[in-house]
């Protein structure tokens, strides 16, 4: 009997190009859509993630389309996100796609090693304008999406994917990093990046030493002591993709990487993320955002507390940053220099608009 082929990521150094497909994987899927009670008339690969072993095709079937889907994550993980997605659809009524069956009532194939699985393509879905009106809208959404997420517990099998307990451990990784970053600098001093960092990262290690003391004060512990079922669902790659506008409202896709957290997580994340794109941090912004989060998710006192230390922390530093241990004679160069000087402006804009958004949360301006 012939051992079955597994998928691994099959584009590590992006040569192939976004929509290659391995034949064998091509292969699977035709026996994987045997699997449920549709006709296949046409697939098309939507996007890949050729670096982890992922996919997703869109598929026109005689009930409609549908997507399907390669699950890159382990199964046991992937079990523990496909088991939230029904969850969320069948028990909450979220606006998160429906799944579709197998012919034996499963909601996954399990092949080459990972889960497949197929769900409804809802039409008509497009993303939000990039304004502000857009932000509220998707962050009422993640809101929504947080609350209903409340009291899941995933299937037999899974596996339990929580950060709430981590968020000490993840702040304590990345002042450790700041250190190597420092160090791998230090040993590149040719490399044009290397002053540039060497200038910084002094006052993004105090930043990210600062956020872990405020971390440790705050009623964090307290917080997290509720437990996951009483926390939910944090989605964990939201943003302008990934909630998008339907007919009959927001709509949230792409599940895979759901676990348990403090909702703010998400919130951080894309506050975070806007202020990147807008250049520089805005209150205006930053207010409209929680305000418009807060009404679909009310934000307790502690939770706002951990939201502006979670803030505090130097994300846009070290997201941008942290490749430099794996390849730094190729990753410090011009462009990153630009990169890290261009961070360092938005970095200033920062703290007054925390504190400005703290003071007002006192004052109650924001509920």
């Amino acid at each position: 009997m012939d051992e079955e082929q597994l998928i691994i990521p099959w584009d590590l150094d992006g040569t192939l190009g976004d929509f290659f497909v391995p034949a064998f994987i091509e292969d699977m899927a035709q026996q994987v859509v045997t699997h449920y009670d549709m006709n296949v008339s046409q697939m098309e690969v939507i996007t890949t993630k050729a670096d982890k072993g992922g996919l997703i095709w869109k598929i026109d079937t005689d009930k409609g389309p549908m997507s399907l889907k390669i699950l890159h994550r382990r199964p046991t993980r992937s079990l523990f996100s496909l088991g939230a997605q029904e969850y969320l659809v069948v028990e909450k009524k979220a606006k998160v796609p429906p799944i579709i069956k197998t012919k034996t009532g499963e909601n996954f194939v399990e092949m080459g090693g990972k889960l497949w699985f197929v769900a409804e393509w809802i039409e008509p879905l497009e993303q939000v304008g990039k304004d502000l009106e857009g932000a509220k809208l998707l962050c009422g959404a993640i809101g929504e999406f947080h609350q209903l997420s409340k009291g899941y517990t995933p299937p037999n099998g899974a596996e339990k994917a929580s950060r709430l307990y981590r968020w000490p451990k993840t702040y304590k990784k990345m002042v450790k990093k700041m250190d190597w970053f420092r160090d791998v600098a230090k040993a590149y001093p040719e490399m044009q990046a290397s002053s540039t960092i060497l200038a910084v990262i002094d006052m993004f290690e105090d930043q990210a030493r600062n956020a872990l003391q405020l971390l440790e004060q705050s009623s964090y512990y307290e917080l997290a002591a509720r437990g996951n079922k009483e926390w939910g669902l944090v989605h964990q790659d939201y943003g302008w993709s990934n909630g998008q506008r339907g007919a009959d409202g927001m709509w949230i896709i792409d599940l895979d990487g759901v676990a348990y957290d403090l909702p703010i997580r998400d919130l951080q994340k894309l506050i975070s993320g806007t202020m990147d794109d807008l250049g520089c941090w805005d209150f205006t912004w930053a207010k409209g955002m929680i305000d418009a989060y807060h009404e679909t998710n009310p934000i307790e006192d502690g939770i706002f507390e951990i939201l502006l230390i979670d803030m505090s922390l130097p994300n846009l530093f070290y997201k941008n940053v942290k490749e430099l241990l794996y390849e730094p004679n190729l990753f410090m160069d011009g462009e990153l220099d630009s990169l890290v000087s261009r961070i360092v402006e938005i970095d200033k804009t920062k703290w007054a608009v925390i504190e400005q958004l703290r003071e007002e949360w006192k004052e109650g301006n924001s509920i």
